[in-house]
């Protein structure tokens, strides 16, 4: 029998680009849907060249369905994460109505599989410290993003086309981390660090290792499970102890300033002005800003149960091995 096909959306973001390395590596056919070819330098020539890139994008529905011709199954990781105001409307575009279009034409393509590659943003959080699992129901409270939301409305397209006939599986991932391009996204955490950055909160959130979280994702594709969702999450941290374990990585002082929510307020204004000026986004905004007070930590047990194969890497390891690939 032939390779099975596997469509890969979002294969040029950091995520998806270890998941190309990963299904690479385990014998698939990969078919990546882009809107261009970028490089990639922190995955091989090797892997990137044994890709099948197709030039589309999810809100095309007619490159989408091209592309979609004789795979057999489609992980849909293509996403806008953003917290900033000017890129709210693209970021509903594709995370909401480009949701929509995948499930739709997997449906009328007859894919086997479909794996939704959603955040543990969508879950939603509360505004006191709280644990979040798979059954946590969603609340509209200020405290949620507008990334979560649009990460919830793209669920409900998923959930919508599992009670229409297709097979698969909602993976939720919690902060991703690992080496990737550092000016954009959750890597832009690790740059923050290496040029200094005092202000530490008293937040916790939940981390997992890129790398994981590609494995986990084919380990998925490969079960037959479905009509079901999994939160993704090695370990829950407070963000003073992830900024120091990036300082000890390399080398550098870590946070000392406790940022009150008044410096905080203080602190996401002055960056808007900053990035109105620049013409750039700043990695803190108002939204980030309440994240990073968030007391929220996610339980990882149903996956690990499961998929009792399947470990995860202890969370300093990750930050070492990433913090020493940013150096050299």
């Amino acid at each position: 029998m032939s390779k099975p096909i596997i469509l890969v959306t979002g294969a040029t973001g950091f995520l998806g680009s270890y998941l190309l390395k990963e299904l690479i590596e385990q014998g698939y056919r990969v078919r990546a849907l882009c809107r261009t070819q970028k490089p990639l330098p922190w995955i091989s020539d090797q892997i990137l060249e044994a890709v099948e890139w197709v030039e589309g994008d999810v809100l095309d529905v007619v490159s989408l369905d091209d592309a979609m011709k004789e795979v057999d199954a489609v992980i849909h990781s293509a996403a806008v994460v953003s917290f900033h105001p000017k890129e709210r409307k693209r970021m509903y575009q594709v995370n909401v109505d480009g949701t929509a279009n995948v499930v739709n034409l997997a449906l009328e393509n007859g894919v086997r599989r479909f794996i939704h590659i959603s955040s543990v943003a969508a879950l939603g959080r509360t505004e006191k410290a709280a644990w979040v699992n798979e059954e946590s129901k969603w609340e509209d409270n200020p405290v949620q993003t507008h990334y979560a939301r649009s990460k919830f409305k793209a669920e409900l397209h998923v959930w919508r086309g599992m009670a229409e006939g297709l097979e698969g599986l909602i993976l939720n991932p919690s902060t991703i981390l690992g080496y990737g391009d550092w000016n954009s996204g959750s890597c832009g955490l690790f740059k923050q660090i290496h040029y200094g950055f005092p202000w530490y909160t008293e937040g916790v959130n939940g981390f997992v290792d890129v790398e994981d979280v590609a494995r986990a994702i084919r380990l998925a594709l490969e079960s037959d499970l479905t009509e079901q969702r999994y939160l993704i999450c090695a370990e829950n941290w407070r963000f003073k102890d992830l900024q120091q374990a990036m300082a000890d990585g390399f080398g550098v002082k870590g946070p000392n300033r406790k940022a009150t929510p008044f410096l905080l307020g203080l602190a996401w204004r002055l960056a808007a002005i900053k990035g109105w000026i620049t013409g750039k986004h700043e990695l803190l905004s108002k939204e980030s800003a309440r994240v990073g007070v968030s007391q929220t930590q996610f339980d990882n047990n149903k996956f690990l149960s499961a998929f009792p194969q399947f470990s995860y890497k202890p969370l300093r390891q990750t930050i070492q091995n990433a913090c020493t690939r940013y150096l050299q």
